[in-house]
């Protein structure tokens, strides 16, 4: 048997997750918004209404999976603009619902 066979092989020492972490995760601390900026300006105004629509379809999103709503399919505009009402912001546009199920449809 060549004596590479015979070496234990090492040990790895598993990956620190937040329960056996030393220092609180981020997640442990409460929330606070970050402080908001100015958008830069010179821009073309296709690119802040671009913007703004990728926003408000990742906080759609995000209002959605924590109602339960974990696939695309189950995402229809009346219920991701319910979503909206939930939070607070104006019923999205067709193209922003459609832009909510991309997300949903890519992040998995």
């Amino acid at each position: 048997m060549p004596a590479a066979a015979l070496k234990p092989k090492p040990t790895r020492k598993p990956m620190r997750t937040q329960s056996t972490a030393r220092r609180p995760a981020l997640l442990d601390s409460p929330y606070a918004p970050v402080e908001k900026r100015a958008l830069p300006p010179g821009r073309p105004r296709e690119w802040y209404v671009t913007h703004n629509r990728r926003l408000k379809a990742m906080r759609l999103a995000i209002a959605l999976l924590d109602m339960g709503v974990y696939l695309p399919d189950q995402a229809r505009n009346d219920r991701i603009r319910s979503a909206a009402e939930t939070i607070g912001v104006h019923p999205p546009s067709e193209t922003t619902c459609h832009m909510v199920r991309a997300l949903m449809r890519y992040a998995r």
